[in-house]
């Protein structure tokens, strides 16, 4: 596999390979910019006034899905040796990076390229991921890479912060939508997951994708990226948005998952990742998802104040297959579920 990482040939190729070359109407050029000025919302967390931000976070989801969050909790120091360590990890050789991440014959921790199921002739994008689960029993720790020094501890401790963190902004929005604070505890948050890309120099920018258009399946998902380097993008509007990095802010982006649960009222947010010519970019997402056999439905709690559901109900072992096979075309898939959901209901 060494030979396949995108870390590892990169630099020996002035173009990028065809099976890498995303068809016209997908490249980054072909299709129209902000030229606005737009920006996704900055939420600082730090206020006094619980209220305002809470509304501000709910304001942020229903109209982009996406946020920034400052003066969140997490200190600078803790969010440095994270995105460090993850660096030093893509940094290191290709065999022995395989090496640290194939503990787990069940791939619970697993280093790939491009994407994780590769199909013969799918167009390829330009990353290397490690994934891991991180759930908070420690299960499947004695299978996370050893190496470099500290990264168990810096992991541990980052991933028991991002859980913190992420349960802080679900309690505010289930606030918001007017239900109990803390309805996406227990088995909607219980099977974290953490992804770290890396995004090494591309020859032809303008030709490939890091990340292609999508929405995220998770809940909630919040993300730590280089402090100087622009390139993720939020698709608003039929134009597409920078996410300018805020040095030590998470950007925050509501899942596809969220969006049934508020049926319809909060955004999923359609977004990519663009590649450049001069500097690598590693970036570390925390996923916020439920386990496989939890019901994901639009809260009753909506339902019940006279709204029609839009969604069906679909566990998200189902949904995670759908998801997987559809991918963008997930959400219609859904819809389609409901139909048959409710015509089944009605016969």
């Amino acid at each position: 596999m060494g030979h396949k990482l995108v870390s590892s040939w990169f630099h020996l190729s002035s173009s990028v390979p065809l099976s890498y070359v995303q068809p016209p109407e997908s490249r980054p050029a072909a299709t129209a910019f902000a030229a606005s000025g737009k920006a996704i919302p900055v939420v600082d967390l730090g206020g006094h006034d619980r209220a305002e931000t809470l509304m501000q976070i709910l304001r942020a989801s229903e109209e982009y899905g996406f946020f920034q969050v400052t003066n969140h909790g997490v200190s600078h120091e803790l969010m440095e040796d994270t995105l460090n360590i993850f660096k030093e990890f893509h940094a290191m050789p290709a065999e022995e990076k395989i090496s640290e991440s194939s503990r787990d014959p069940n791939g619970s921790c697993k280093l790939y390229t491009s994407r994780e199921i590769n199909n013969e002739g799918c167009i390829q994008f330009w990353r290397d991921t490690l994934r891991q689960f991180c759930p908070p029993s420690g299960e499947f720790m004695e299978f996370w890479p050893q190496k470099p020094a500290r990264y168990r501890e810096v992991v541990e401790k980052y991933t028991q912060e991002l859980r913190e963190l992420g349960f802080k902004i679900l309690e505010m929005l289930c606030e918001g939508l007017g239900l109990d604070p803390r309805y996406c505890c227990g088995g909607l948050s219980e099977s974290p997951l953490l992804l770290a890309h890396h995004y090494p120099p591309c020859p032809e920018p303008s030709l490939t994708l890091g990340l292609p258009k999508h929405r995220d399946p998770t809940l909630v998902t919040i993300l730590l990226q280089d402090k100087d380097i622009n390139a993720l993008q939020v698709f608003k509007d039929g134009e597409w948005i920078s996410v300018e990095p805020i040095p030590y802010a998470f950007v925050v982006n509501i899942g596809l998952l969220l969006q049934i649960i508020s049926n319809g009222r909060l955004v999923g947010a359609e977004h990519r990742v663009v590649t450049n010519s001069s500097a690598m970019r590693t970036t570390v997402t925390y996923f916020i998802r439920p386990i496989k056999e939890e019901i994901i439905e639009p809260a009753k709690g909506l339902i019940r104040c006279g709204a029609c559901p839009i969604y069906g109900s679909i566990t998200f072992e189902e949904f995670f297959t759908i998801n997987m096979n559809k991918g963008p075309g997930t959400e219609p898939e859904l819809l389609l579920y409901s139909s048959h959901v409710e015509s089944k209901t009605t016969i």
